[in-house]
Formats: structure tokens, sequence, C-alpha cells
């Protein structure tokens, strides 16, 4: 446990970021979710519009510390992959 007042607010702020960067993650993961379930549906034009608002998710997330640049511009791409493959079939 903290012993200064300082580590007692670090602690508190931590807490605090994990706890939203925790809610963004798991509604990206939805959004992700709900893409690949409308590409295994055959609904591309929903497809689509999911995938755009996941994307746009998952940029936001990118941009503040919730994940990777890297990591967020991988899952993008698989998704939109996905997304493609379901449109050209």
């Amino acid at each position: 446990m903290a012993n200064h007042k300082s580590s007692v607010k670090r602690a508190k702020q931590e807490k605090k970021r994990r706890m939203t960067n925790k809610m963004k993650n798991t509604k990206a993961k939805t959004a992700i979710k709900a893409v690949k379930v409308a590409v295994e549906k055959k609904e591309t034009s929903k497809a689509m519009e999911l995938f755009k608002s996941a994307q746009s998710l998952l940029s936001k997330l990118a941009k503040g510390s919730a994940m990777s640049k890297k990591t967020a511009a991988r899952k993008t791409s698989r998704i939109a992959k996905k997304v493609n493959q379901a449109a050209t079939k």
C-alpha cells in the first residue's frame, strides 16, 4: 500500500485510468464482435456501417493510452479484411 501522500494520489489516478481504459476496450471489443456477426450473417451493408464505427473507436483508443497504435491498426486491418471479403462474395 502507498505510504506517501503523492503515492496515494497516484494509486487513485491509476485505478481510475485503469477502469476507464477497461471500459473503452470492452466497448471496442463489442463493436468488433458486432462487425464479425454481421459478416457471418452476410449483411454487408450493416457490416460496413458497423465497421466504420468500430474503426473510429479503435483509432480513438490508439490516440489515448488505452491501446497501442499498432494494436489498433492490426485489429482494424483484420476486420477490414473480413468485411471486404464478405462484400466481394
